[in-house]
């Protein structure tokens, strides 16, 4: 299956584009066009922005997105990313931070790992991509993926 935003070869029963993140419709007739178009969500922003705007606030966007966003996949899988990964980014930190000296220490290493991530997942949700974050990235697919 090729994809129609950027034209890469993936695997048969792929949602989404290795390449760019685009998603895949299935084929229509024969036809590889999607039935719908990979821009359209249901807030009316492109998706790129709509998933670039799932990580500003961390997991108060995503929470936010996730109930608004009806009908992009792309969209929901940001928003559960973006839910899971700083949800649990914050309990660490906040826990941490009540143990002296090496939970402050540790709570720091964490606020900075979770601002480079942030600035990484806001650049790759802004350039289209559906960048994966190991383990959270499979299951926030798997939860997009399901029907609202």
């Amino acid at each position: 299956m090729f994809c129609p935003k950027c034209g890469t070869e993936n695997p048969e029963g792929a949602k989404f584009c290795t390449k760019c993140g685009a998603e895949l419709a299935p084929p229509a007739g024969g036809s590889e066009t999607p039935a719908t178009s990979p821009a359209e969500t249901s807030i009316g922003l492109q998706p790129n922005i709509a998933g670039l705007l799932c990580y500003v606030a961390g997991w108060i966007t995503g929470i936010i997105f996730l109930v608004i966003e009806k009908k992009s996949t792309f969209v929901k899988f940001h928003a559960w990313q973006s839910i899971m990964t700083f949800a649990v980014l914050n309990v660490a930190y906040f826990i941490l931070f009540w143990i002296p000296v090496i939970g402050w220490v540790l709570s720091w290493l964490i606020g900075i790992l979770g601002f480079v991530l942030w600035i990484i997942l806001l650049i790759q949700a802004g350039s289209g991509k559906m960048w994966k974050l190991p383990w959270v990235g499979n299951w926030a697919e798997r939860q997009a993926s399901k029907v609202s």
